[in-house]
Formats: C-alpha cells, structure tokens, sequence
C-alpha cells in the first residue's frame, strides 16, 4: 500500500524514532509499504518517519554508481534499529528529500560509514558503505532523530533553502 509522504513543516518529522522490539509480520508490513511508497515516489532511500510511523525503520535502494538507470530492487536493503557504528572522512554531496520536494542543497557527509541493523527477518547485520550508500544511509538515519538534511546546513543556506521550499509550494497551489 502506497503512504503519504509527510511533508516539511510537519513537527512529525522532528520527533525520534522508538527501537523495534522485534521484527513481526507488523514491521514487514511497514517494510513492504514503504518500498512500494518509496518506489512510487521516485526515491532512493525512505525513513519510517516520513509515512508517520514511530519505529526505527529505513529503507533503501541506491544505484550502483555505473548503473545509468535504478534495476528495482537490485540494492533493496530493509534496516530495523539502524545505528552508525563507524564513520571517515568527509564529503560534499547535493541532496534532496521526498519530505521536502523539489529543493536541494550540498550537505556535507562522513565518506565511509558501516551501520548495524536488524534486516526485515529479525538478523544482525552489518553495512559498510562509501559514495552515494554512505550517503544514503546517513541521511535516512538522520530521519529517524528527528533531523532533516537542511538542519546540517549553515542558517543563511537552511533560509534560503526554506524560502525556496516556501516559494515551490506557492506555485504548486496556484497551479492546483
């Protein structure tokens, strides 16, 4: 089932997620809907706070950096109770946010990161990303404290970035 997407300003955002106690038939459930909103929306990468769920779920689908066009599901990774464990090095890279559409910024990132999760069956496991994943990652599990990509942007770019959100949102509504 496809959820609605939350949508900057919506305090829902900035509240923290609550860790799964286990991974039932509820949270694949979840897991399952926010892959197929996440598809129909054209992201890579969705947190559980963005379609208003309160557990500590992200999923992702990032493309290979020599694929020129996403294979479905080729990257699909479900993460329950994800946490940074390691993090390197610095990059720059332009974002965006399905729960701030049509705006973009250049966040700075760690380079490298390896996560541990719970995958959609209940299992330890362990990610080591760098590029766009690490990325990826960092950004989806900033979602799930409440922080979104243009609260790690100085305060004169995060207003601008806002107006700009602000000002899309106006023409959307004139277009409707």
């Amino acid at each position: 089932m496809i959820l609605e997407i939350v949508k900057y300003p919506d305090p829902f955002l900035k509240s923290e997620a609550v860790k799964v106690d286990s991974v039932d038939d509820s949270v694949r459930k979840l897991i399952d809907d926010m892959v197929e909103t996440m598809y129909y929306a054209r992201g890579i990468g969705l947190a559980s706070l963005q379609v208003r769920d309160p557990r500590r779920v992200v999923v992702l689908d990032v493309p290979d950096e020599d694929e020129k066009e996403r294979e479905k599901g080729k990257n699909l990774m479900a993460l329950v109770n994800p946490e940074i464990v390691y993090s390197e090095g610095e990059t720059i890279y332009e974002e965006g946010c399905l729960s701030l559409p049509g705006v973009t910024a250049d966040v700075e990132r760690a380079a490298k990161v390896r996560v541990k999760a719970l995958d959609r069956d209940g299992k330890q496991i362990e990610i080591e990303a760098e590029g766009l994943l690490a990325i990826a990652l960092q950004h989806e599990l900033d979602h799930l404290n409440g922080i979104l990509f243009i609260d790690r942007l100085s305060r004169l770019k995060r207003e601008l970035v806002k107006r700009k959100y602000k000002k899309s949102l106006e023409t959307e509504e004139r277009a409707i």
